[in-house]
């Protein structure tokens, strides 16, 4: 799926995906999409803040060098790096919608003015501002079935910005799941795929190359990425020569032991506080895999016996997810297997999960 093109033909032989969580890029030599090369760099929180506003890079540099360093990594040579770059940027720095025509033009540069005005009142930000790119998912009985794809110019400067800081060309931009999807084989039986990662969740069904649900859910500042994370408690015997070099506050102030209780107690709140936030996240992946499983049931008439999974959330994780959660039934897997990579090319520091995106972005 190409979606929000920037030039024509064959897509570029690097990716690299821009997320809340961090930076990945690849390379891949044809379009088979076979990976060569892989690399990742995390991001400080807050440092891309997706959204449909401008403001989405908030740390410019850091997320340039980022991107940089990501890009750096799987070049190869000197040469690749006068060739263009797909970006794959966040699903919630876009929107994904369906839309029916009854008739359309069929040349691209006649109809695309009639797409952009139907979503004038569909779009939370002015279609005219927008990049804006669609493809026909279906067309019989009189009615044709696009997949629209807009993103508001602003954010989608921001982000061509950073990777030309870096020292590369965007070429093609595309939404994560969008991308992800682009990776999947044609077969003739439905597949069922969440992206999930800090803060979104979206879910999509695709049958044959037919995109047949798209939906993103922000879940706001819950992280469920850090579903394993644990808030360490402090260690009184590794830090009391620190408490030792603290002075007690005088008469009537704490001494250091009745300091370090309090900072124990800080801690632990903090974790408990932490354990519910990523258990409400937990939820609400779990009940957005949850509908799309019904309306894969209620539209397909049958159940999906996989999910696939995309994102740095990851097939584990997920899975620990909808167990707890009570959804049963679903096998897990990765979008992404370990045939689509070179030996070696992928390793703990560049987990799976993370590659669905750009591995999407070299397909042809």
């Amino acid at each position: 799926m190409e979606i929000l093109p920037k030039t024509l033909g064959t897509r570029p032989r690097l990716a690299v995906e821009i997320r809340a969580e961090g930076v990945v890029a690849a390379r891949a030599e044809d379009a088979a999409a076979l990976l060569t090369a892989v690399a990742r760099m995390d991001l400080v929180e807050g440092a891309v803040t997706p959204g449909l506003k401008a403001g989405n890079i908030v740390d410019k540099t850091a997320v340039s060098t980022a991107v940089r360093r990501a890009l750096d990594g799987v070049a190869g040579s000197g040469r690749e790096r006068t060739r263009d770059v797909t970006v794959v940027v966040p699903d919630s720095a876009v929107r994904v919608l369906f839309v029916d025509f009854d008739q359309l033009p069929s040349k691209t540069i006649e109809a695309l003015p009639v797409v952009r005005f139907r979503l004038k009142k569909l779009l939370p930000f002015d279609a005219d501002d927008a990049m804006v790119s669609y493809q026909v998912m279906s067309s019989e009985k009189g009615t044709i079935k696009l997949l629209a794809v807009a993103m508001p110019n602003a954010v989608l400067e921001e982000y061509e910005a950073v990777v030309l800081a870096a020292g590369y060309l965007p070429g093609a931009v595309l939404p994560s799941t969008l991308a992800a999807l682009a990776g999947l084989d044609e077969v003739p039986s439905p597949s069922l795929v969440v992206n999930a990662g800090l803060g979104v969740v979206t879910t999509a069904i695709v049958q044959a190359g037919t995109l047949l649900l798209h939906r993103s859910f922000d879940m706001g500042a819950n992280a469920p990425t850090v579903l394993a994370t644990v808030v360490p408690l402090v260690n009184r015997e590794s830090t009391e020569q620190e408490w030792a070099q603290q002075e007690a506050l005088g008469p009537g102030g704490w001494d250091r032991f009745d300091a370090e209780a309090a900072m124990q107690a800080s801690v632990v709140e903090t974790a408990v506080v932490r354990e519910t936030e990523i258990r409400a996240a937990s939820r609400e992946v779990a009940q957005a895999v949850s509908v799309a499983a019904a309306y894969f049931e209620d539209s397909l008439g049958s159940s999906p016996d996989q999910l696939l999974v995309a994102g740095p959330l990851g097939a584990d994780a997920l899975a620990a997810m909808m167990e707890e959660s009570g959804v049963e039934g679903l096998r897990v897997r990765e979008v992404v297997d370990p045939g689509m990579m070179e030996a070696g090319a992928v390793t703990a520091s560049v987990p799976r999960g993370w590659l669905a995106g750009v591995r999407g972005a070299l397909r042809n």
